[in-house]
């Protein structure tokens, strides 16, 4: 798959501002300095498509993003940061409850974890969380450019011993520099986007 187009849709903050022309969705979760808008970026092919910030915690409500024309990025906000606020990080929370229980057209979870670092208890909630709601998991492993080969073969090991991926759940390595991981990201969601057509 090749993506061709993608545009920014729509900063949804409740059910009735969804898109509805029930298109396959792929859900973006990460720690909110995991880089999920240089993800985004790479994907789409063009370092515009999401503002990277170098403050955390800025995502404040889902962001649809329409590749193709034929699927959407559902970017949430971010967790796990200290200065967003208790009264915030509820409303966060029921807001992306509200998704996850409402959404049929909710394909596959993309939850991005920094491969330099054992997965912090916050991300092992999260993928608990997901498969809570029996939600299908894709764990990739951003910023693998920074590590050697080494390195990166410990790292992944880590990685999913910590988090115990349940069957049928997947796992990429990923650089935004390199471009490693992003063909196998590209070839997933293609065959997921067919398989609901």
């Amino acid at each position: 798959m090749k993506i061709t187009n993608a545009k920014f849709i729509i900063s949804a903050m409740r059910r009735s501002q969804y898109p509805t022309d029930n298109l396959p969705e792929f859900m973006l979760v990460g720690r909110s300095n995991v880089g999920k808008s240089s993800f985004i970026n790479t994907i789409t092919n063009n370092k515009k498509m999401a503002r990277v910030s170098n403050t955390p915690g800025k995502t404040r409500n889902l962001n649809f993003y329409l590749l193709n024309d034929s699927f959407y990025f559902v970017d949430v906000p971010g967790y796990g940061y200290a200065s967003v606020s208790k009264k915030d990080q509820k409303k966060f929370g029921l807001m992306i409850e509200e998704y996850l229980e409402k959404r049929p057209n909710l394909v596959r979870t993309y939850m991005l974890v920094d491969l330099r670092h054992k997965p912090t208890e916050d991300d092992i909630l999260m993928y608990k969380y997901l498969k809570y709601y029996k939600l299908p998991v894709t764990i990739v492993a951003t910023k693998a450019d920074k590590l050697s080969n080494n390195k990166k073969e410990k790292a992944t090991g880590i990685v999913l011993n910590t988090l115990q991926l349940e069957q049928g759940d997947t796992f990429v390595v990923m650089s935004n520099i390199t471009k490693e991981g992003k063909d196998k990201i590209l070839s997933e969601i293609e065959n997921l986007t067919n398989e609901t057509l």
